[in-house]
């Protein structure tokens, strides 16, 4: 299947490395012009922005945002207007940190109303923000596509890692109302929810036995890497899902099933 992007511009949050670092190439290799965001990883950004320029003839440019601030996000979308005039697409991929260890996890009991918040701001109050400001783009041209990022955990909460999860579930929420009222000016709105996925910097302290548990109950028999991700992201973006939004795919290998 040919998913061609010549020509539109995706704005991807937090890909300066791990799964936001392969949708930058994924759409850059299929012809999109490409604006790296991120947050302190400088060197990573502006190196991979010149890869892509100079592996596949886009444009691509790397921009220090915090997008959990609406000043920042402001910044970022004035950046993103006055070098492309346009974003098409729109991946929120960024994340608070956050440390995937079922032995260290808070219990119910013992978590407190901060540590929601921070996901919170890391997951639902950055997208919010993003959309807010790459909306009017796109509701100017009558064409965009919000893909945001959540967890199987949402559907399967295999660790109840409480915080991060109602984050996601409320990202989830937000987008399925979000579609509802973009669909006229012909915004889709969609998630996909990976599993885990391994090498990444979330997924570096998961113990090896939670890792093999996980392979056991997967179909597919392994744990996705990076590159996994990156066509349920590029189905999204492109024209073969015009028709298709308010929709979640779940990334995982068969290990969460409906």
């Amino acid at each position: 299947m040919n998913i061609s992007l010549e020509g539109k511009v995706a704005l991807i949050t937090g890909s300066s490395r791990g799964i936001g670092a392969e949708l930058v190439e994924g759409f850059a290799k299929h012809g999109a012009n490409v604006i790296i965001n991120y947050v302190k990883s400088e060197k990573l950004a502006h190196d991979l922005a010149k890869e892509m320029v100079n592996k596949y003839n886009v444009d691509c440019i790397a921009v220090k945002a915090d997008v959990t601030k609406e000043e920042d996000v402001e910044r970022l979308l004035s950046v993103v207007r006055e070098e492309f005039d346009r974003v098409d697409i729109l991946v929120n991929n960024a994340l608070h940190s956050y440390r995937f260890d079922p032995d260290q996890r808070k219990l119910a009991w013992e978590i407190d109303w901060e540590d929601y918040q921070r996901q919170l701001d890391g997951s639902l109050k950055a997208s919010f923000l993003t959309c807010k400001y790459s909306v009017p783009l796109m509701k100017e041209n009558s064409f965009g596509r919000i893909i945001n990022m959540i967890s199987n955990l949402v559907q399967r909460p295999v660790v109840p890692y409480h915080d991060y999860t109602t984050a996601k579930g409320a990202l989830l929420s937000f987008s399925q109302n979000l579609a509802v009222d973009l669909g006229p000016f012909g915004i889709t709105v969609n998630c996909v929810a990976p599993g885990i996925v391994y090498p990444t910097e979330a997924s570096k302290l998961t113990k090896e036995e939670v890792k093999n548990s996980i392979i056991e109950q997967t179909p597919l028999g392994r744990i996705a890497k990076p590159n996994d991700i990156v066509g349920s992201v590029l189905f999204f973006g492109s024209k073969w899902s015009q028709f298709i939004t308010g929709q979640n795919i779940i990334v995982d290998g068969g290990f969460t099933m409906k």
